[in-house]
């Protein structure tokens, strides 16, 4: 098997084009397929005819926005995967294993317990915040010691500040009934129900995300040389890693927001990206973008077959998937 699928640019500019192919047809196949099915026709007639039958609110107000915030959700997890395992030089480095959503979802917790928080909006600032503040955490403890910060140390650091989060956000469910009844719709980690309204106020953080990905996928190359090595080509490595930083916020802040913590998607599609177009952050980021759209939308469909008539959170499909391949890539990277 070759380390690397596409060697040349014309060959990756062709698969971006077939990505983003596969990325439509996957997109139709969400809109149509499920515990109730449709046909083109349906589908067709629910945007250019629509008269208010149930059929038609389904596809309308259900299937498409589903499908439409799995793959943005997707694309900013994927970016963010790209970043912060460039950001921490590890393999393993991703938003769910950091304690990122970990840190989101708690803030959003507490702001429902403590001021009654209710609105989108404000949800999206808290969920920043919380993503900043747990990241910060990661990299303070991370950074710790002898040797400071290190792929192991940082790993650890994550998975302390997951298991504290996390346990916060389990006392304060059972403490408060009501908290529970309103948040838990943000922490089942789903895309299931939700409506475009959260997209529309979190696209365009997402978007800004997104571009300040690839604007920063030429600087990360250099970045990847070593701080001395780009500090003596004329980098300003602090404005740069600021810059990601600020990146991964948006990213994992907006995801979390709208459609919960989702575990793993981060860790798997940069690996992917990788795989398919080399090593390079520029096609790295881009493949990430459409590969993690891709990937969200098909957990989806596969939920809603995998226990039929019911539907399987999208969290829980990603982690099927994940769990193993973090096992493998932490014995093959950690061990170097």
């Amino acid at each position: 098997m070759p380390s690397v699928l596409l060697r040349s640019n014309a060959a990756r500019w062709a698969g971006l084009a077939l990505s983003i192919f596969i990325l439509l047809l996957l997109a139709a196949a969400g809109v149509l397929y499920g515990s109730k099915l449709f046909s083109l026709a349906d589908f067709t007639g629910a945007l250019t005819r629509f008269q208010g039958t149930n059929d038609q609110i389904i596809i309308k107000d259900v299937r498409i926005p589903r499908v439409l915030i799995a793959a943005c959700v997707g694309a900013s997890l994927g970016a963010a995967g790209v970043l912060l395992q460039a950001l921490t030089r590890n393999p393993v480095a991703e938003p769910g294993i950091f304690g990122l959503n970990a840190g989101a979802g708690l803030s959003i917790v507490l702001a429902v317990t403590l001021f009654g928080t209710a609105s989108l909006q404000s949800f999206t600032w808290i969920a920043f915040l919380g993503t900043a503040l747990s990241g910060a955490a990661v990299y303070f403890l991370g950074s710790l010691g002898r040797g400071g910060l290190s792929p192991v140390r940082v790993t650890l650091a994550g998975a302390a500040v997951t298991a504290l989060a996390t346990s916060f956000i389990q006392t304060v469910l059972v403490v408060d009934q009501r908290t529970t009844e309103e948040v838990l719709f943000w922490l089942s980690g789903s895309v299931e129900g939700r409506k475009l309204t959260i997209l529309y106020h979190v696209l365009p953080f997402m978007a800004a995300g997104w571009a300040g990905t690839l604007l920063l996928s030429s600087p990360m190359n250099t970045l990847m040389l070593g701080d001395d090595v780009a500090k003596g080509l004329g980098q300003r490595t602090v404005w740069v890693k600021a810059g990601m930083a600020g990146c991964i916020i948006l990213l994992v802040g907006a995801s979390v927001a709208a459609a919960g913590p989702i575990a793993f998607i981060g860790l798997i599609v940069p690996h992917l990206a990788r795989y398919v177009a080399g090593g390079d952050l520029r096609w790295m980021t881009a493949y990430s973008l459409l590969l993690g759209a891709i990937m969200l939308i098909l957990a989806d469909i596969a939920g809603r077959f995998v226990a039929m008539p019911n539907e399987m959170p999208i969290g829980v499909m990603t982690a099927l998937l994940g769990a193993p391949f973090f096992i493998y890539t932490a014995r093959k990277g950690l061990s170097r």
